[in-house]
């Protein structure tokens, strides 16, 4: 009996094309942990730091009810899992490889296991165990982004589409451009949006345990996307 197409197509694609596959997979994890995190832990955002930053300034400008330690550390955390990343990969091979699996696992682990214990104990906007979560998380997504930055999968940064739009609008054939992948940088902006949407349904379903549900889920994903990729790595290895 022949392989079943699914399968088929699954083997014969290049290593270009599964990464930028399970990039995309990231990109909706992204959604859920970014809309957990602003819906459920006073408006912190654990993956986009943009949108950070922007909350940091407006609240230390006086902005009316906006977090300050929240977003605050939540930088210190994703700067952390960034380092942590870029240390690791920094004599890996650029394509998949052990360490990559590694970093991958580790942030879907993490993710998962904060999940876990947000379902058993719920965290709440401004107690110490929500400031916890929030780092932790921030780490987690740190270490994710400076995983998807060595593989340079092009448009999909995984954490920020800002950059994607831009491509998709400047490259465009109303721009004069030739439109040139257009379709993963239009599939990168729809993923974190329907992450988003999923994310917030999540939190709405789960009430008082919405957050670690999404986390869960999040979390679940990544290693699921960690576990495919070494699955089918590249015939390089870590030295």
């Amino acid at each position: 009996m022949s392989e079943t197409p699914s399968r088929a197509s699954i083997a014969t694609w290049d290593p270009g094309q599964r990464h930028l596959v399970l990039m995309l997979a990231l990109t909706f994890t992204t959604g859920i942990v970014d809309a957990v995190g602003y819906l459920g832990l006073d408006r912190v955002f654990t993956a986009n730091m943009t949108g950070n930053v922007v909350i940091l300034g407006m609240a230390i400008a006086g902005g009316d009810g906006l977090p300050i330690l929240g977003p605050t550390l939540a930088l210190a955390g994703f700067l952390a899992g960034a380092a942590i990343g870029g240390r690791v990969l920094r004599t890996a091979p650029p394509d998949w490889s052990n360490r990559t699996s590694g970093t991958f696992m580790a942030t879907g682990v993490l993710a998962t296991a904060l999940g876990i214990a947000a379902v058993i104990v719920p965290p709440h906007a401004g107690e110490a165990w929500a400031l916890v979560v929030t780092v932790l998380l921030a780490v987690a997504m740190g270490l994710q982004a400076a995983t998807a930055r060595r593989l340079a999968v092009k448009d999909v940064t995984t954490v920020v589409v800002t950059s994607t739009l831009t491509g998709l609008a400047a490259d465009s054939r109303l721009a004069g451009g030739d439109g040139s992948n257009w379709a993963r940088r239009a599939l990168a902006v729809a993923l974190i949006l329907v992450g988003a949407g999923v994310g917030a349904l999540l939190l709405r379903a789960g009430g008082q345990r919405g957050v670690g549900v999404g986390m869960l889920v999040a979390g679940v994903l990544a290693i699921a996307v960690s576990a495919l990729g070494h699955r089918h790595r590249d015939e390089r290895r870590d030295a």
